[in-house]
């Protein structure tokens, strides 16, 4: 039986990370298509969970991404693969880090990967936080110099384009905009699938969490909405 007193600081700690948002059943459904509990992982690996969350108190793993409304603490499947690449949960922090060149940018990575926050990518590893980083940098480089020169704006709330000067906040018509060129929204669109490939639907919760859209939001949906693709592939 798990030692309750780990399980309410794990808790605490997961609250203190993320504050205290409801669950909602929809926002349990996705968690618990997405991700299992830290309890039925463990039993299924022959590994004592007790020790996992002293492992995530002693900032060796990295907590639960989400607690569902019952309590349960849940964790991506994979939750000891990083663990185990760097040949123990001690030798970890090092190995992660040491994917950076820039230690205080690799540090910053760590603390990240520790808040268990990285809900955003399927698979967790150093090299799609990365390539997300740099994704998400480069589409949203372009959105904004492409809404500079189209005078469309994109909602900070929601991620979604609105037409200038429209009090209600009516979605812009994007399909009959011609500027930026096709080749222009291949290439954004060729990013914006990568990154779609990266990232999960993500949930409710989540906005509420990280106060506000999330990146499928903001780097996927918009610059769709935005961009259509042009041409036969649309």
């Amino acid at each position: 039986m798990a030692d309750r007193t780990l399980v309410q600081r794990i808790a605490e700690r997961f609250r203190e990370v993320n504050g205290d948002h409801p669950m909602t059943a929809a926002d349990d459904a996705y968690v618990t298509a997405q991700f299992v509990p830290l309890e039925a992982l463990c039993a299924s690996l022959g590994r004592d969970s007790d020790a996992a969350r002293r492992l995530m108190l002693g900032r060796l793993l990295p907590l639960p991404g989400y607690l569902r409304s019952d309590g349960a603490e849940m964790v991506p499947r994979d939750l000891f693969r990083l663990a185990e690449a760097a040949g123990g949960s001690e030798r970890l922090h090092a190995w992660f880090t040491a994917h950076w060149e820039d230690r205080a940018r690799g540090e910053a990575e760590w603390e990240a990967y520790l808040s268990g926050r990285y809900v955003c990518l399927h698979t967790v590893t150093p090299t799609h936080i990365r390539r997300k980083e740099k994704l998400t940098a480069e589409i949203t480089g372009a959105l904004a110099m492409a809404t500079a020169d189209t005078g469309v704006a994109v909602s900070r709330d929601t991620g979604v384009a609105i037409s200038p000067g429209t009090a209600d906040g009516t979605p812009a018509g994007a399909a009959d905009r011609t500027c930026p060129s096709p080749e222009w929204r291949a290439a954004l669109h060729a990013r914006v699938d990568e990154l779609d490939a990266l990232e999960p639907a993500f949930t409710a919760y989540d906005r509420l969490r990280f106060g506000g859209p999330t990146s499928r939001d903001t780097c996927v949906d918009a610059p769709r909405a935005l961009f259509p693709r042009v041409g036969p592939a649309a």
